[in-house]
């Protein structure tokens, strides 16, 4: 079977592409054609209330589960967790950004290094993405999730200390936590909700929305009430992810890993030019996205908002988001395919972005929100290719992990370059030449990545 055409034999339709999304029914080596593959790279899990029906392959002795059963409680719990885990995601870098301004004047910390200490974390989730579905293979994506968890609140709390050595490696702990969260849990909602990934994938991108929100719009105030305490505004922001850690250990622990002979490996991503293209489409709303939560508040300060006023508008863009994050995957799958979508998304964002730094202050809450329609579609679309360009969750792992890591090391240029720009120049306005490449370079390869075809890898069994 072609890779890029859809079961029957088809080029994939708008009905090919949605059904991408809704099911598997990728094709593997031993010839068995699973409805829904929950494979090695995601572990199979029983848990209370949860069932797995199996295909043996007699060849090769390999377990391909084809059906996963839950309780409606269980599905119900699984989906809220989910959200959890994707609302602590992106505190990490809308707290810092609002706080941005206060610790350049508050500490040794200068323009140049609050560009390095911005791009960081957005490096580490490149470094760390390619790993996570290694991690998850060997020790299941519940457990892995859990260890994200546990290195996140830690980071976090890491970052509070009040020195800047431990504001750094805070910073790169946690970071490296997030790529965890952001690689595996489009596999999760892949594995365990095939019928309703397009809906839990706008679900979960806009909790993430939210996170970003809650920390743009709190974490000022959360200073002020600890005695103007830039350490507590950033180190607060451990109590939900350590809450969340609470809710997801049982649910990690209760998982069984799949043993080894029914691991799956997969083949031929970095020889695809779609999977590239998925890849740059990644990279480079997300060198957007964090140019946004770590420079937008500064920008907006530099404009002559107060504080608390740059953080609420930070916040309400990406409150945005969360509406856009919900609707659009939901809406892009019903078309034939996301070429102009991905592309008009791109080119909002990046524009709304360059009026933030000319437009007229009394304009600037018009282009915050519409920035944040751009940014949070131009998210939920990158995450959503992730899903209809894989065959089967086996696959979108490991083109997540690619998209990711390769993605996010070039993501990490964008907040590092408007810190170079602003040290160099005196001010942002320079890095309107920024905004413009980024926007235009997403628009390209995200039409190439809403082409309706399906990524050229193949997953195969690995022999015990």
């Amino acid at each position: 079977m072609n890779p890029s055409e859809s079961s029957n034999g088809h080029h994939p339709s708008s009905a090919a592409a949605a059904n991408a999304v809704r099911s598997v029914d990728a094709t593997t080596e031993s010839g068995v054609q699973p409805v829904a593959e929950i494979d090695g790279g995601f572990g199979a899990e029983q848990g209370a209330g949860r069932g797995i029906e199996t295909e043996v392959d007699e060849r090769k002795g390999a377990v391909l589960a084809t059906a996963v059963s839950r309780g409606p409680a269980g599905q119900i719990l699984l989906g809220i967790s989910l959200m959890l885990i994707a609302f602590n995601l992106r505190p990490l870098f809308s707290s810092l950004s609002v706080l941005l301004p206060d610790l350049i004047d508050r500490t040794s910390l200068s323009a140049a290094s609050a560009g390095y200490l911005t791009t960081l974390p957005v490096l580490c989730l490149g470094i760390f993405a390619p790993l996570a579905p290694r991690l998850s293979q060997r020790i299941g994506p519940e457990r892995s999730l859990l260890l994200a968890l546990l290195f996140l609140v830690a980071g976090t709390a890491l970052r509070g200390m009040g020195d800047m050595y431990a504001l750094f490696l805070g910073s790169a702990l946690a970071g490296a936590a997030i790529a965890t969260g952001n690689v595996l849990l489009p596999s999760v909602v892949k594995r365990d909700f095939p019928h309703r990934a397009a809906l839990m994938t706008g679900v979960y991108t806009m909790a993430l929305c939210g996170g970003a929100a809650a920390a743009a719009a709190f974490t000022l105030p959360f200073a002020h009430f600890f005695g103007n305490s830039w350490e507590a505004g950033l180190a607060v922001w451990a109590v939900p992810a350590a809450i969340v850690l609470l809710v997801w250990a049982p649910q990690a622990l209760r998982a069984t890993v799949i043993p080894r002979h029914s691991r799956r490996t997969v083949s031929g991503l970095t020889r695809d030019p779609l999977a590239w293209q998925v890849t740059f489409f990644m990279g480079l709303q997300s060198a957007l996205a964090y140019c946004v939560l770590g420079w937008m508040a500064p920008i907006l300060r530099s404009r002559g908002l107060d504080g608390i006023d740059a953080g609420f508008m930070l916040s309400m863009s990406v409150m945005v988001q969360v509406a856009t994050c919900l609707l659009m995957p939901p809406l892009a799958v019903r078309f034939r395919d996301q070429r102009l979508t991905n592309a008009l998304l791109a080119l909002v964002a990046s524009l709304s972005l360059i009026m933030l730094l000319f437009a007229p202050v009394s304009t600037l809450w018009f282009w915050a929100l519409l920035q944040g329609i751009g940014q949070g579609g131009l998210f939920a679309m990158a995450m959503t290719v992730i899903v209809l360009r894989a065959s089967d969750s086996h696959v979108a792992a490991h083109l997540s992990g690619m998209a990711q890591g390769v993605g996010y090391v070039l993501a990490a240029v964008g907040p590092l370059l408007v810190g170079v720009l602003h040290s160099l120049s005196g001010g942002y306005e320079a890095s309107a030449w920024l905004f413009g490449t980024l926007g235009l370079a997403a628009a390209f390869n995200g039409w190439g990545a809403g082409r309706a075809e399906l990524v050229k890898a193949r997953s195969a069994a690995i022999d015990a």
